[in-house]
C-alpha cells in the first residue's frame, strides 16, 4: 500500500524514519513519501515484520526489511546477544546484512528469495537442501561458550511463566510438575556422544528462504539461536511440520503431519552426507533419529512455555494459550511412548 508521511509515522517509530532517511541518503536516494510502500508480512509470531520500499535511481525500487520487536520478548532472550549474533553472521556473509537498529527494532537487507511454505518442507528435494543448510549452520564457529543452554533456558522460562500465570492457568498447564519433568529430561537426554553445535532453535518454515533460480537456502531470524544439541534443532524442525501459520487458525497444530520414520531418516541421512563424509552407516542414522525423537519432548515444553508467556506479554493476533495447550498435550501424550516410562519420570527401561 502506498502511504503518506502522516500515516507512516502513525505506525512506524520516529527513530526508524530517521534511520530510513539516513540509509536512503547514503545510497543516493531521496525518499518521496507519496511513493513509499509499507507491506506487512504475515506469519511472524514474535515481531511485526514489514517490507518497506521506495523508488530508486539505481534500481526499480529499493527494498529493506524492518523488524519491530514484539512486546515482552526480553523474557525469552537477551536482545543484545541476539544483535551480536546477527552482526557476527552478517560479517561472515551469512544471512541478511544488518543495515541498522533503533530502539524497538532493526532494519535488515531484504533478501530476494521466497519464504518457504508449510508444504515445501515435505518436498524431498527441498528437505535435502534444508538438511544441508542445517549442517552448515551447526558447524558455525560463534563467539562465547560452546555449552548447551537448553536446560537453563527452560528453567528460566518456567520461572517467568509461574510469575505471570494465574493460579488457574498454572494448575491447568501443570506448571507445578514441569521443574521435575525438565530435570528428568535433562538426565535422560544428555549423553556424552551427542554433538553440540550452533543451533537455530526455531526452524519453522517461515525462517527458511529459497532462491528458486539457484535453489540456495537462507536461514533467517536468529533470536533463539545458541549452542545446543544438534538433535534438538532437528527435532524442532520436525515438530514444525505440524504447523501452518498462514491459515485462518494459525495456532492449530496437526500432528498427523509429523514426518514418519522413513522421512525422518532420509532427512538425517542427507544431513550426514552434506558434511562431506561418506554415506553414513545405518547405525549412525538410527542413533541420531532416536536422539532427535527424544528431543521432541524438550521442544514441546520449550514452545509450550513460550506460548504461555507470550499469551501474557505479546499482543500479536495469535491464540498463544491454545498453542501452548497443544504443545504440552503432545509432551504428555508422547513421553511414555518415546522414553518408555511410567508416571512422572519413573524409568522402566532407560
Amino acid at each position: 500500500m502506498a502511504v503518506k508521511k502522516g500515516f507512516l509515522e502513525g505506525i512506524l517509530p520516529e527513530e526508524l524514519m530517521k534511520l530510513l532517511l539516513s540509509l536512503a541518503s547514503n545510497w543516493g536516494d531521496v525518499i518521496d513519501y507519496g511513493g513509499l510502500k509499507v507491506d506487512h508480512l504475515s506469519g511472524a509470531m514474535t515481531n511485526e515484520v514489514y517490507r518497506i520500499s521506495w523508488p530508486s535511481k539505481m534500481e526499480n525500487a529499493r527494498n529493506v526489511l524492518v523488524r519491530i520487536y514484539g512486546d515482552g520478548v526480553e523474557l525469552f532472550f537477551n536482545r543484545d546477544e541476539e544483535i551480536r549474533t546477527f552482526e557476527c553472521l552478517s560479517e561472515h556473509g551469512y544471512g541478511p546484512k544488518l543495515l541498522g537498529h533503533f530502539k524497538g527494532g532493526r532494519v535488515e537487507e531484504f533478501i530476494y528469495a521466497r519464504t518457504l511454505s508449510a508444504a515445501d518442507l515435505r518436498d524431498p528435494e527441498t528437505a535435502a537442501l534444508i538438511a544441508a543448510k542445517m549442517r552448515e549452520f551447526h558447524n558455525l564457529e560463534m563467539p562465547g561458550p560452546k555449552e548447551s543452554i537448553l536446560w537453563n533456558r527452560l528453567r528460566n522460562w518456567l520461572s517467568e511463566a509461574k510469575k505471570l500465570c494465574s493460579p488457574d492457568h498454572a494448575e491447568a498447564y501443570h506448571l507445578d510438575t514441569l521443574e521435575q519433568e525438565i530435570t528428568f529430561l535433562e538426565k535422560a537426554l544428555s549423553m556424552d556422544h551427542q554433538e553440540i553445535g550452533f543451533c537455530h532453535n526455531d526452524m519453522q518454515y517461515g525462517n527458511i528462504m529459497i532462491d528458486d533460480n539457484d535453489r540456495s537456502i537462507t536461514i533467517i531470524d536468529y533470536e533463539y539461536a545458541s549452542y545446543n544439541p544438534v538433535a534438538y534443532d532437528i527435532a524442532n524442525h520436525f515438530c514444525e511440520m505440524a504447523a501452518n501459520y498462514h491459515t485462518d487458525t494459525p495456532h492449530i497444530l496437526d500432528y498427523s503431519k509429523y514426518p514418519d520414520l522413513e522421512e525422518r531418516k532420509r532427512f538425517i541421512q542427507n544431513y550426514h552426507i552434506s558434511s562431506g563424509n561418506n554415506e553414513p552407516s545405518e547405525a549412525a542414522v538410527n542413533k541420531l533419529a532416536d536422539d532427535v525423537e527424544k528431543y521432541t519432548l524438550a521442544n514441546h515444553i520449550f514452545w509450550g512455555l513460550w506460548g504461555l508467556i507470550s499469551a501474557y506479554v505479546n499482543h500479536i493476533d495469535f491464540d498463544y494459550k491454545e498453542y501452548a495447550r497443544q504443545r504440552f498435550e503432545q509432551y504428555w501424550l508422547r513421553k511414555a511412548e518415546i522414553l518408555n516410562v511410567q508416571g512422572n519420570g519413573d524409568s522402566t527401561n532407560m
